[in-house]
């Protein structure tokens, strides 16, 4: 009876350290796993002012005073200087004038590909830019780029032709016209504008006052 007693507690005993040897495993595992979004900030707090040193081997390039009571980010340290990050400032201070904080586990978002957004044309719409393309190239090849790119936008100006004017803005709702003394002087009216043409060329416009 007794030694299966010794040989159930020597049993329990093997499966107690074999299971601790499995979670340790597992927690090694999990170390390695970690998503690499997570950093690890560490910071100190000054135990009295200290001096943040440019060089740590010259105690000359001094760069500024750390008040008492400042945290700084610690980014490495040896056996007498801690490397930090005190606001804007990079340096050295001395180890001793600080107490270093627990680490703080960041996690940073993990970015995310976004799928490229297409996007969907109606059939009017198609139509639409199909026309304004046709057109454009029909004025280009007509005036040229530059008087295409103005004649598309609907400008206007004095001295152009009343071709260019219908090319620009359309077919005028109504025509006035008075011929005399070798002079053709029409009056183009349209929705809210007026314009004066003579012998084929604009001269002048103005709005419709109702």
């Amino acid at each position: 009876m007794k030694k299966l007693l010794i040989s159930l507690f020597l049993f329990s005993v093997i499966v107690y350290v074999n299971a601790q040897n499995d979670r340790s495993v597992v927690l090694q595992d999990l170390e390695k796993n970690q998503p690499a979004a997570q950093d690890v900030k560490l910071t100190a707090t000054l135990k009295s002012a200290t001096r943040l040193f440019g060089e740590k081997d010259d105690l000359t390039s001094v760069i500024l005073i750390i008040p008492s009571g400042s945290v700084v980010n610690v980014i490495g340290s040896d056996s007498t200087y801690l490397h930090v990050i005190y606001e804007e400032d990079e340096g050295y201070i001395f180890k001793r004038h600080a107490v270093m904080n627990e680490p703080v586990v960041e996690t940073k978002p993990v970015e995310q590909k976004q799928e490229p957004v297409q996007e969907v044309t109606t059939e009017p719409q198609q139509q639409q830019q199909q026309q304004q393309v046709s057109r454009f190239t029909y004025l280009e090849n007509k005036y040229g780029t530059n008087m295409a790119a103005k004649l598309i936008a609907g400008k206007i100006w004095k001295g152009m032709s009343s071709e260019m004017v219908r090319d620009s803005w359309g077919k005028p709702q109504k025509i006035n016209r008075v011929i005399g003394d070798n002079i053709i002087r029409e009056e183009w009216i349209y929705k809210s504008s007026w314009l004066y043409i003579e012998n084929d060329f604009l001269v002048e416009w103005g709005p419709i006052r109702n």
